[in-house]
C-alpha cells in the first residue's frame, strides 16, 4: 500500500506571547527509506563526541532543557549537523505564518488555519489522492492546531484514506526535521522584518549569511504544486 506520511510541528504556543504563530506540514513517501541517513546521522554525532538527543530547535538555540549548560559550539555542532542530514532525507514541506494581534482570539486563529490548509490541500489534490494512505503525526499539543488539521483534512480528503497517529518529537526523526523546518522558516520572517533575537545572531550571523547558508538550501525542500 502506498503512504505518505505528513509531520506537523509549530512555534509559537497558543499560550505564549510570541509575535508569531508558525504552523509545519513535513510529507515523507514512506516508500523512500530513511534508515540509512538516520544511521548516517547517528554516526556522525558518535564521530563528533556528541550524544544522540532528540533535536528540538528551541531549546538547542537559548541553551536550555537537555542543552543547559552546553557552550555555544558544541550546541552550534549539532544544528550544523542535523542540517547536513536534513538535505539527504526525501521530504518536502510547507509553512504557514500568523501574526498574533491579526487575529481576536484562538478560534479566530484556528479558523484561519483550517482554511489555509484545507486551500494547500486542494492545491496539491492530486499528490495526496497518488497515495493510499494519509498518515498525520501530531502530539496534540496545540488544540488550535488539532481542530485545524482534522477539519480540513476530513474536508477535503475521504474518510478511508487517512489515519491520524500521536507521535512525540523524540519518537521521530522526521518529527524533529519539522521542528527543524519550523524554526529556520520563524527565523527567516525575523531577519526579514529585522527582528532577529541576539541569539539567532549568534547561530547564524547576519541575515545575509543565514539566507545563503541555510535558508535557500532548505526551501528546495518546498513542496511544489
Amino acid at each position: 500500500m502506498s503512504e505518505v506520511s505528513i509531520f506537523v510541528d509549530e512555534s509559537g504556543g497558543q499560550g505564549g506571547d510570541s509575535k508569531y504563530y508558525v504552523l509545519t506540514m513535513l510529507f515523507h513517501d514512506q516508500a523512500d527509506d530513511i534508515a540509512p541517513i538516520i544511521d548516517c546521522h547517528r554516526k556522525g554525532l558518535a564521530e563528533r563526541g556528541l550524544l544522540d538527543l532528540p533535536f528540538h530547535a528551541g531549546p538547542l538555540m537559548n541553551g536550555h532543557d537537555q542543552y543547559e549548560g552546553m557552550p555555544l559550539e558544541r550546541r552550534k555542532a549539532y544544528f550544523s549537523l542535523f542540517f547536513i542530514d536534513l538535505h539527504h532525507l526525501p521530504i518536502t514541506y510547507q509553512t504557514f505564518f500568523y501574526k498574533r494581534n491579526e487575529f481576536a482570539d484562538k478560534e479566530a486563529l484556528s479558523n484561519r488555519m483550517r482554511r489555509d490548509i484545507t486551500t494547500f490541500l486542494f492545491d496539491n489534490l492530486s499528490f495526496f489522492q497518488s497515495f493510499e494512505k494519509v498518515k498525520i503525526y501530531y502530539d496534540n499539543g496545540q488544540q488550535i492546531v488539532a481542530s485545524a488539521l482534522h477539519a480540513a483534512i476530513e474536508y477535503v480528503l475521504s474518510t478511508n484514506s487517512y489515519l491520524y497517529r500521536k507521535s512525540k518529537n523524540a519518537d521521530f526523526i522526521l518529527a524533529q526535521t519539522a521542528d527543524f523546518l519550523c524554526a529556520i522558516e520563524l527565523v527567516a520572517r525575523k531577519f526579514d522584518n529585522s527582528e532577529a533575537s541576539r541569539t539567532e545572531e549568534k547561530f547564524f550571523g547576519s541575515a545575509r549569511n543565514f539566507k545563503r547558508n541555510y535558508l535557500k538550501k532548505v526551501r528546495r525542500k518546498l513542496l511544489r504544486e
